[in-house]
């Protein structure tokens, strides 16, 4: 009989959502969905907040990757307000990103997704864990808890907070980097160096260990996007090129003029939107974000041991890009090195211990738009406000969005590549969440929006019975 097998929730990724995989009477796979279950509502109930409040809402928005939106939302503010920031400001800033990009590249590689990897695809649930690797190999594990305790570390001693920071305000920095934390973070960048390097000689590893699985695993051609400086990677500022499966670059276009070249899709299975280029419509215009796509649209790294590393990379798709959905391993932990390297040049020019870290904003009437490469991809903030700095309208779309339409074919294709003949088995299963984990989405970010879904609300008796449902529009 055809039936439904419902993998709920998605472990190992940041909030909460499902999968449903549809099978026919012969047990093979029709159709397979990922859902993201989440409602917040940000953007709605940003209006009406003065806009310098923005830089610290937002961060609420994520505890993994709050320094994206903290610095996306104070670009934003920048912009709305008309100011050129301090040079040492711009620089304390990207030191902090770098720092989010240490710790988040290692959260996700060693934390959630190496485990899947590096004890077999047929490891018991109790194997793929943090502490599986502690266990198995104690040396490895202790070593990639250190090095996202450096990245936290830094971003402490640069934001206020190693979670949710503060320092970041319209027209700069609240606060100088003193000396000694300049001298700290430098040491302890070095350390990360080494340990960068290892985590990237342990996926290369994992690659030839699965060099059979990784041209069959959701490897499926997509344009991709990402920013870029003067054809570099580009993690805090640029402009943004959009790619075509070819490698053939279809734009570069400034943050500003976002909206001239995405629009949004929706489904009514889901509350997150679908972004794509608005030129080619939907879905021949759907594209990728975050690592696999920044390598992608970039010539280069401006770093040494990282484009290295990018050269090496390249010659996977022998000219052409890298479509291999696994891969997005392997290009986060050289984002990972280049990180380390662009932390440690920041942190000796003598620029970053200056006290000239703001200038004076004034408060009017305007609009201001932030893009930042955050770890999870392109993240994009524009606001409106009064000439009381009181927002009208506030936009934000997350890197997973962009994600979401590649994240949604990954599992279908792997549904049906692994279950078959009702053969269902809980390691086969993770497999169509590992497909989800390449992404490394965040899904507390994600549904930020109200969407066209219909918002329904189920209400359970002490015998988890369900014993009334609400819908929006009843």
């Amino acid at each position: 009989m055809a039936r439904t097998i419902t993998i709920d929730p998605v472990t190992k990724v940041e909030g909460h959502g499902k999968v449903t995989i549809h099978l026919d009477d012969t047990g093979n796979v029709t159709e397979s969905h990922f859902h993201i279950q989440e409602f917040r509502g940000f953007e709605k109930f940003c209006e009406g907040r003065m806009v310098w409040e923005m830089p610290v809402i937002t961060t609420r928005i994520c505890g993994i990757c709050p320094v994206s939106h903290h610095l996306a939302s104070a670009k934003a503010c920048d912009d709305l307000f008309g100011v050129d920031i301090p040079p040492a400001a711009k620089k304390l800033r990207e030191l902090m990103h770098m720092s989010q990009i240490i710790h988040s590249h290692a959260l996700h590689f060693f934390y959630l997704a190496a485990p899947d990897l590096l004890f077999g695809l047929d490891a018991g649930p109790e194997q793929r864990s943090v502490i599986g690797v502690l266990n198995a190999n104690p040396e490895l594990g202790r070593k990639a808890v250190r090095l996202r305790q450096i990245g936290q570390a830094s971003i402490e001693k640069v934001g206020g907070r190693s979670i949710h920071p503060v320092a970041a305000i319209p027209g700069g920095m609240s606060k100088p980097l003193s000396h000694e934390d300049r001298y700290v973070i430098n040491n302890e960048m070095d350390e990360a160096l080494e340990l960068a390097q290892l985590a990237l000689n342990t996926v290369k590893v994992i690659n030839e260990k699965y060099g059979s699985l990784i041209p069959r695993f959701a490897s499926f051609k997509t344009k991709y996007l990402g920013l870029v400086k003067d054809g570099a990677l580009e993690l805090y500022d640029g402009v943004l090129r959009l790619s075509d499966e070819n490698g053939t670059i279809l734009e570069e276009f400034a943050a500003p003029d976002y909206l001239d070249y995405i629009a949004e899709h929706t489904e009514d299975w889901t509350y997150l939107k679908f972004p794509y280029y608005k030129k080619l419509g939907w879905p021949d215009g759907v594209y990728r974000v975050a690592p696999l796509a920044r390598l992608n649209v970039a010539d280069r790294i401006s770093t040494p041991l990282a484009n290295m590393e990018l050269k090496e990379f390249k010659q996977l798709g022998n000219g052409q890009p890298v479509h291999e959905s696994l891969y997005y391993h392997y290009a986060r932990l050289i984002e990972l090195l280049y990180a380390v390297e662009r932390a440690k040049e920041l942190l000796q020019d003598d620029d970053i211990v200056s006290k000239e870290t703001r200038v004076t904003v004034t408060r009017q009437a305007g609009e201001g738009i932030g893009v930042i490469e955050a770890p999870r991809g392109t993240l994009i903030h524009h606001y409106q406000a009064d000439d009381m700095g009181k927002l009208e309208k506030v936009n934000i779309i997350v890197s997973t969005a962009h994600n979401y339409a590649a994240m949604d074919r990954a599992v279908n294709e792997v549904a049906k590549m692994v279950l078959k003949d009702n053969k269902v088995e809980e390691p086969l299963l993770n497999q169509v969440e590992m497909a989800i984990r390449c992404y490394d989405p965040c899904l507390s970010c994600a549904t930020h929006q109200i969407g066209k879904m219909p918002l329904e609300i189920l209400i359970t008796g002490p015998d988890g019975s369900i014993v009334r449902t609400v819908r929006r529009g009843e």
